[in-house]
């Protein structure tokens, strides 16, 4: 256990000093979490308020509460109330909330400011949580520079080409076991009016470092480019991410949705639910949705690999996960709700209680082997499991990265950055100025960034 003196947010007062380094990610964070965190027989979890997060909070009393005796209080937040009031209360290490959920993006920042309590002396000592069984990926993802791991998901996701697989059919088309960009936009060419109204493809375009720049950034990966290379040079007007985002960017315009600089994730689902495109590249987890037993194309959609350039994969990965907070009065009990949260066993009550669809799948290898699981998500289930297992969160490019990150750089700075960014891409889909200018601007906002780093 770090002593008192090591959980205060040092690095974030010499940041603070230096006037850049986590003021985009830590906003707000001065304003002190207050309360007085947990005790006795109790946790307090901070998390976010997605539909497994809230099926989570139903069973816990029934379940874990029960088996261990201890109270959760949950603190449930839409996602971006929920990161700043995490980032308030770990930051200044209050210890308000013993447990929260946090992204691999965030994870590893939050352990290098010594933020979170790490969790290799819990896993050596607990057998039964099986940590070799989550996926490789998930597992690189929450480790920290210092070797250690500091987070286990909740459910993970990579990501993947989805196509109608009827439409495909009818017009002749057939799509490559693993395709690339290039025939992808040869297929979206081909795809386009097969149906009144339908066009090719769907591709984010709605600003937002999570939005646009998710899929984005797969495909400038595959392309050859990168946003900072191993030096810290910032590489946004390079000829190989200017090549990829002109791609991507001629793509939309010509083949994509309608008001492809508005669609983000969700209209991107509601156009191929709805039959308005043929193909979607996006995040695994949106299979649920397609196959679930109300939509409209449940059995029509086929799944293929993320499209690829120059690198054998390009899915991207994502994980909610548990971190327990480095102050927190309890590490111990919050260590037995984050095991329990995210075993095979609390898998196993799910499928059982709610449905086998519901589990919060794309962490571990024994999901996959389960046949009732199997038996619910046999359309896309190999193919998702496949995808995380390529993702390569260390090195998704041609050339060594200075930060860990596929759809995402691992550096505090990103989420400004990449919106920044990102309003300029998409300014260039809906017709506003050109990729050049586009990205002109943003090689400026990068070398900004990139001022901090060099010589590091």
């Amino acid at each position: 256990m770090r002593t008192q003196s090591r959980r205060r947010p040092r690095a974030m007062f010499a940041a603070a000093a230096a006037g850049t380094l986590l003021a985009p990610l830590l906003s707000g964070c001065w304003a002190g979490a207050g309360g007085a965190g947990s005790g006795g027989d109790s946790i307090n979890v901070l998390m976010v308020n997605n539909p497994q997060m809230m099926e989570l909070q139903k069973l816990t009393a029934a379940h874990f509460t029960k088996e261990t005796g201890i109270k959760v209080n949950f603190t449930v937040l839409p996602e971006n109330d929920v990161r700043d009031k995490i980032s308030q209360d770990f930051a200044n290490q209050a210890g308000q909330y013993d447990v929260a959920t946090l992204s691999n993006y965030e994870i590893p920042i939050y352990a290098k400011n010594d933020w979170l309590h790490e969790m290799d002396s819990y896993v050596a000592k607990d057998s039964a949580y099986d940590e070799q069984d989550v996926l490789k990926p998930m597992r690189q993802s929450l480790t920290a520079e210092d070797g250690k791991l500091y987070g286990q998901p909740f459910y993970g996701e990579s990501s993947f080409l989805m196509y109608r697989k009827d439409v495909f059919e009818a017009k002749g088309l057939t799509m490559p076991e693993r395709p690339t960009w290039t025939e992808v936009a040869d297929l979206a060419a081909k795809a386009d009016g097969a149906e009144p109204g339908m066009k090719g493809i769907c591709l984010r375009g709605l600003p937002g470092w999570g939005e646009i720049m998710a899929p984005l950034t797969t495909v400038v990966n595959t392309f050859g480019g990168t946003w900072f290379d191993k030096d810290w040079k910032a590489r946004l007007d390079s000829p190989e991410f200017k090549k990829a985002t002109e791609f991507y960017v001629d793509l939309v315009r010509e083949h994509g949705e309608s008001g492809a600089a508005q669609s983000g994730f969700a209209e991107c689902l509601n156009n191929l639910t709805q039959g308005k495109v043929a193909m979607w590249y996006d995040a695994t987890s949106a299979a649920g949705s397609l196959e679930s037993a109300k939509s409209p194309v449940k059995g029509k959609i086929g799944y293929a690999p993320a499209p690829v350039e120059e690198t054998e994969s390009s899915g991207w990965l994502y994980t909610w996960a548990w971190g327990i907070q480095d102050a927190s009065r309890n590490p111990d009990k919050a260590w037995k709700f984050v095991s329990w949260a995210s075993s095979k066993e609390y898998e196993q009550l799910v499928g059982d209680e709610i449905g086998w669809a519901n589990v919060p799948a794309g962490k571990r290898a024994s999901t996959y082997t389960n046949a009732d699981y199997r038996k619910e998500a046999g359309a896309f289930q190999d193919m998702t499991k496949q995808a995380i297992e390529d993702a390569r969160p260390t090195d998704p490019g041609v050339q060594p990265r200075p930060a860990p990150g596929i759809q995402f750089v691992g550096i505090p700075e990103f989420t400004d950055l990449g919106t920044k960014v990102s309003q300029e891409i998409s300014a260039a889909i809906a017709g506003r100025q050109s990729v050049e200018s586009a990205l002109r601007k943003s090689q400026k906002l990068a070398e900004e960034i990139a001022e901090e780093y060099e010589g590091r």
